[in-house]
């Protein structure tokens, strides 16, 4: 983006709206990550999240996009014991990934802050998408410690 700060773009299933969502370089280098299936010489907070679930016995059930307030998003990690957890959507979104769970955004977050993208728009996100695969975590100018 122009700004230089990374973007999540979420797509509606089963409809035609976005939602742009401005994150960190951290949290989006630790979300590249897991979309290309890399994994780095040392675990990230969210791999290392992840592992502690999977220590515990603790299932991800699902990842829920809340609220939106004063420009800012929040997010609820929700647990198959029923536990809810609040947490930033860029952290929810890395670790939704790394644990194959479900994003769901609240319809109040969609009406608000949803991109409606008709069909006949679709060729300027595929260009969008196409652009972010070309990009690599290095390009968020952070590096792995």
């Amino acid at each position: 983006m122009p700004s230089n700060q990374p973007i999540v773009l979420l797509r509606e299933v089963g409809g035609d709206r976005y939602l742009p969502i401005w994150i960190g370089p951290g949290e989006a280098t630790a979300i590249a990550f897991a979309q290309q299936g890399m994994a780095p010489a040392r675990p990230l907070t969210h791999d290392l999240f992840k592992d502690v679930l999977e220590a515990v016995g603790q299932e991800l059930s699902e990842v829920r996009i809340t609220d939106l307030r004063d420009g800012v998003f929040y997010a609820e990690l929700v647990f198959a014991s029923g536990v809810e957890v609040s947490a930033r959507p860029s952290d929810a979104i890395a670790l939704a990934l790394r644990t194959g769970t479900p994003i769901y955004g609240s319809d109040t977050v969609l009406d608000d802050a949803g991109i409606a993208i008709p069909d006949e728009q679709e060729d300027e996100v595929e260009k969008f998408r196409e652009f972010l695969d070309q990009i690599s975590p290095e390009d968020f100018g952070t590096s792995n410690q």
